[in-house]
């Protein structure tokens, strides 16, 4: 969005500006991930290591085990959740891992290309976890092209992805691309997204 002055240069340094601020998100995403996997994850399985040493008869309640254990499970799908798989093999690698992690049959079709920027990639796999995460019984579907300096991105799922979309709406716009959401009569979705790299 231009400024009321219309300075190219104002409309510019406000671009600029929202781009660093995803920057900056994403390093706090990466920074809170580390902290959780080497903070709060390994201390639940030293925990659970511990109470079997305590006692291996098992004279541990199975209540107080079973709970660590879903602590343990918790903290890993919230580190999961967190982080981007992108150096497993690039884009299309980590959309397949989502689908695969969320238990949800999908459909994953990325086009062969370039290696998009971490930002860009990042980007649309987080579109694509809300798609996931919206999912009951609709197939959700993600399909990524590469056209004249643009990655094009069309997604369906569940009409619950609607608000998580729109709140991500802001970053694909703060990167200089667009993002639209339709529900249809179905009660699913469709959202076609681009952003240039």
């Amino acid at each position: 969005m231009v400024p009321e002055s219309g300075s190219e240069a104002e409309a510019e340094e406000l671009r600029a500006s929202r781009a660093r601020l995803v920057h900056a998100a994403d390093a706090d995403r990466r920074r809170l991930e580390r902290e959780l996997h080497d903070g709060v994850q390994q201390r639940l399985v030293a925990l659970a290591v511990e109470l079997q040493l305590a006692d291996p008869a098992g004279g541990v309640p199975e209540e107080l085990r079973r709970d660590v254990e879903e602590a343990i499970e918790d903290a890993r799908r919230l580190a999961e959740r967190i982080h981007v798989p992108l150096e497993l093999g690039g884009l299309a690698v980590a959309l397949r891992a989502a689908a695969a992690s969320a238990g949800t049959p999908a459909t994953v079709d990325v086009a062969a290309g370039p290696s998009y920027p971490d930002v860009v990639a990042r980007t649309v796999y987080l579109c694509w976890l809300e798609a996931l995460d919206a999912t009951a019984d609709e197939e959700p579907a993600i399909r990524v092209r590469e056209e004249d300096g643009m990655v094009s991105f069309e997604l369906s799922a569940g009409a619950g992805a609607v608000s998580g979309l729109e709140r991500l709406r802001d970053r694909v716009e703060a990167l200089g691309g667009g993002l639209e959401v339709d529900t249809d009569p179905t009660g699913g979705l469709r959202a076609s997204g681009s952003l240039p790299f």
